[in-house]
């Protein structure tokens, strides 16, 4: 038998059918499923296990972190919301104060080919110094074995502090003079899912309301942190979420690999938790054990991103059910593909 991984992005109109049958593995560790452009992380190779923070080892990237927004579309929401008897109720709008930060830190991307609107996954904001960035899975925003070649992104961000229900879309560019305006990564065992493009702080509203990670938040020691520990998972699975006030659902999750190991080789560790298409991207997060000043609002310590699900082919439907495993990249990829450096690399164009 082998692994394989199920990718986490989605397109709208798949949500009201079937995830589909498995179709034959391609090479080991790959799957793909019949329906939809499904993302497919390269097949894992063989590498040496280590407890390094710092998988990354070589970085493609965008040219000197230049922010791509090309439009800000205001789009307010009303606080209305239908009532199961038929009628109309009006939700009294609330305010930041009732709901937890860490809401704040995630973002539903949906992505585009001009107008053509193609999937949607999760992601989260990171800020490093002055600079804001956007983090995701890479294969949200290109994935090659299922020709996903989107050229644009678009995420949803809270206006007003004392009403979460008002909302504008932010969209950015992808490429540039055909070249990407994204972050990547990738070390001796090939690319590593994660990509995180900048965002220009100055086409921001002066009200946008969003919450950041910080280096501060990266897991520092490894033994603070064991097999078995409880985490959360902040996304939208399947895109569901609180469409009245624009927020993130969580889901529980624990660690079920060993923490700072590669799995496989590969520069993530697994974690053991019920998700969806739609989850990827989303910031994998575990509650800070000690008190610390640096980490503001957010109490929370980022040990990874979400890639997708691990399953084993052929596996009998009939008898045995998904292993219920993920894939987590570790998080403090973040400090080299944030690095105020220009960057030798660039990964090409979609039509490269």
């Amino acid at each position: 038998m082998t692994q394989s991984f199920l990718t986490g992005s989605y397109t709208l109109q798949e949500l009201a059918g079937s995830f589909g049958e498995h179709c034959p593995s391609i090479s080991p560790m790959v799957c793909r499923l019949k329906a939809g452009p499904e993302s497919v992380p390269a097949a894992p190779r063989p590498g040496t296990e280590s407890r390094s923070q710092n998988p990354a080892a070589i970085v493609a990237g965008s040219t000197a972190h230049i922010p791509a927004v090309i439009r800000l579309d205001f789009r307010t929401s009303e606080s209305r919301t239908d009532d199961p008897r038929g009628q109309e109720s009006y939700a009294t709008p609330m305010d930041v104060s009732m709901t937890e930060p860490l809401l704040l830190t995630a973002a539903q991307i949906a992505t585009f080919d001009g107008k053509r609107s193609l999937t949607r996954a999760s992601g989260f904001f990171f800020e490093r110094g002055e600079r804001l960035y956007l983090v995701t899975s890479r294969h949200v925003r290109i994935d090659e074995p299922s020709g996903h070649f989107p050229d644009r992104i678009e995420v949803e961000l809270h206006l007003d502090d004392a009403n979460l229900t008002r909302s504008t879309a932010y969209s950015m560019l992808l490429y540039r003079d055909g070249r990407a305006n994204w972050h990547q990564g990738r070390d001796p065992a090939g690319e590593i899912d994660v990509a995180a493009i900048e965002i220009d702080r100055g086409a921001l509203p002066d009200t946008v309301l969003l919450r950041a990670f910080t280096p501060a938040h990266l897991q520092a020691s490894l033994n603070e942190i064991e097999v078995g520990n409880a985490l959360l998972i902040v996304g939208f699975p399947l895109g569901f979420h609180d469409t009245l006030h624009h927020l993130p659902v969580v889901r529980q999750a624990v660690i079920a690999s060993s923490f700072g190991l590669r799995f496989q080789g590969q520069g993530f560790f697994l974690t053991d938790a019920r998700t969806h298409r739609g989850t990827s991207g989303a910031p994998v997060v575990m509650r800070a054990r000690v008190q610390d000043e640096r980490l503001g609002e957010l109490p929370w310590k980022l040990l990874g991103v979400h890639s997708g699900r691990l399953d084993m082919l052929p596996r009998d439907a009939q008898q045995d059910e998904l292993l219920g495993l993920n894939c987590t990249w570790y998080a403090d990829i973040l400090l080299t593909l944030t690095e105020d450096t220009r960057l030798a690399t660039d990964p090409p164009g979609p039509c490269a």
